[in-house]
């Protein structure tokens, strides 16, 4: 599977973003699939994941009820809709995916990885 993620830019604190993420390979509905981000400084961190069906997510607790993770099979798009974003937002978001159907919340769970697109947060 190869990915890539676009949709990051420069956005005011309160403000919303969304991230897309285009996968190759015809196992995309198959796979668990999960966004991470990036500080500057700061180690990678788990921000959202989805099951291959996108009827399960989990968000990590900094992101939960302002972040929404989805996914359409039929595009192999995964997708990242921020809201309320913070300056603590600001980060490189990476999209990734693993061969198990479910999501998860740990970077040792997946094997690909797209090259990441930054969002800055501006107070």
């Amino acid at each position: 599977v190869q990915l890539q993620a676009f949709g990051g830019g420069l956005v005011q604190a309160g403000g919303s973003l969304r991230l897309s993420c285009a996968a190759s390979g015809r196992t995309f509905s198959s796979n668990g699939m999960g966004w991470f981000r990036q500080a500057p400084g700061k180690e990678r961190e788990f921000v959202a994941a989805i099951n291959w069906s996108g009827y399960s997510t989990d968000y990590a607790d900094s992101v939960k009820g302002r972040f929404t993770i989805s996914r359409d099979n039929a595009k192999n798009t995964l997708y990242l809709q921020m809201n309320s974003l913070k300056p603590e937002d600001t980060a490189v978001y990476y999209c990734t995916a693993r061969p198990n159907r479910r999501g998860g919340s740990y970077q040792r769970e997946y094997d690909y990885w797209g090259q990441g697109t930054l969002v800055t947060v501006s107070s």
